[in-house]
């Protein structure tokens, strides 16, 4: 019997041919004690139940045993059967063969061989039973087709078994990788945002704070030099600094966490407008149209967008207005337009300069198209489609 079996089926077979055997044994002494065939009866099952004990260790071992075995084993069996008087009970051993077929052959050779032992037994038991012989076949033929569907139906199910503990490892192992990256995103999310934010920093806040170090060192040189134009360096260091203020409460919004889960894209980006402090020479503007519905995920990676477009115009446009639609119904779309001074667009990309990447990647995970339209002089719009589900990216 196979190792891969369960510890239950297993017993289940052993027990079933210990009493098969066990009664053909006894039912043997009790028929031949008085003959002398009884030593030539009991060393041929004693050679039958020793191959039967060794098949199971062997077979593991050497696959081309079992064949081997199958032809002995029968052989053994039919030549019980042509003993004297030719007693019907030896096809009882059959019956543990059929399930040994059953568990190592394939099931139609399996068959085919209980057919020919069918044939076997009536051709031997016809001439001492007579008609009875046919009747005495189809008993026997019927123990080895119900045992045998038996060790077959344990065998498919242990193999079934078998499959699933595999799919399970396999489900397992996907699990830990889906893990393992899930881990690796964010880490390199977290780290693209560290990267954004220290670019930023050096960008705008490092630079102002340099700016103002050179303000301050004129204003020192000029205090004994040249008094009355003192006041015109303060007023520039006032502005460096109204300047470097705005940028860091900027950058610190940015760190907050998203409440557009909670109250909604709208919602949440009118408390941003709200909370900001934007350059009084900046007016927002916020027009909404509704009637749908957006996922969570859709609602804050938009709100990032959305902001790191208004910082890029604060930063870089130099414009007096910026208008923000939000087109929240069929066909869904998201823009924002400046009236700034615009930038090249080609250069902007290639040197992954005003968040445009960060954008593009933030759109494209939600399945939205971001489109940039803008020139030198010409202003900037951000715009943001969501995508037909055909044409989501993955």
């Amino acid at each position: 019997m196979k190792r891969s079996a369960g510890m239950y089926d297993q017993w289940i077979f052993y027990l079933a041919a210990s009493f098969y055997f066990l009664a053909v044994f006894l039912r043997s002494i009790l028929v031949y004690q008085d003959g002398p065939e009884i030593g030539q009866v009991l060393m041929l099952l004693l050679l039958w139940l020793m191959l039967a004990a060794s098949e199971s260790f062997v077979s593991n071992r050497w696959t081309g045993y079992f064949p081997i075995y199958l032809v002995g084993q029968t052989i053994l069996v039919l030549v019980l059967l042509t003993t004297v008087d030719s007693p019907d009970f030896f096809a009882t051993l059959f019956n543990i063969l059929s399930m040994q077929v059953m568990l190592r052959l394939n099931p139609k050779v399996g068959a085919l061989w209980i057919g020919l032992c069918a044939l076997a037994m009536e051709l031997l038991l016809a001439p001492v039973y007579g008609s009875q012989a046919i009747a005495l076949t189809l008993i026997y033929t019927a123990g080895n087709t119900i045992f045998g569907a038996y060790a077959l139906a344990t065998r498919r199910a242990q193999n079934a078994r078998n499959q699933n503990l595999a799919f399970i490892r396999q489900l397992q192992e996907a699990n830990r990788q889906a893990q393992n990256l899930s881990i690796q995103l964010e880490q390199l999310a977290v780290e693209r945002e560290r990267n954004r934010m220290a670019r930023d920093l050096h960008d705008s806040v490092t630079q102002a704070v340099f700016s103002m170090t050179l303000t301050t060192q004129s204003a020192l040189m000029l205090l004994e030099r040249d008094p009355d134009r003192v006041a015109a360096q303060l007023e520039r260091l006032s502005q460096l600094v109204k300047s470097a203020l705005s940028e860091m409460q900027l950058l610190v919004s940015e760190l907050h966490p998203v409440k557009a889960a909670e109250g909604g894209l709208v919602s949440a980006l009118r408390q941003h407008l709200a909370a900001s402090r934007y350059p009084e020479s900046l007016s927002v503007s916020l027009k909404v149209e509704r009637g749908g519905t957006l996922e969570p995920a859709e609602e804050q990676n938009l709100f990032r967008i959305i902001q790191e477009s208004l910082n890029n115009i604060v930063k870089h446009a130099q414009a007096s207005q910026a208008h923000i639609q939000l087109h929240l119904t069929e066909p869904f779309w998201i823009q924002v337009e400046d009236q700034g001074r615009g930038f090249d667009l080609q250069q902007g990309l290639a040197g992954g300069g005003v968040g445009l990447a960060a954008m593009c990647e933030r759109a494209t995970e939600i399945g939205w198209d971001l489109q940039v339209t803008t020139s030198p002089g010409a202003g900037t719009r951000i715009r943001v489609e969501k995508m037909p589900s055909g044409r989501r990216l993955a």
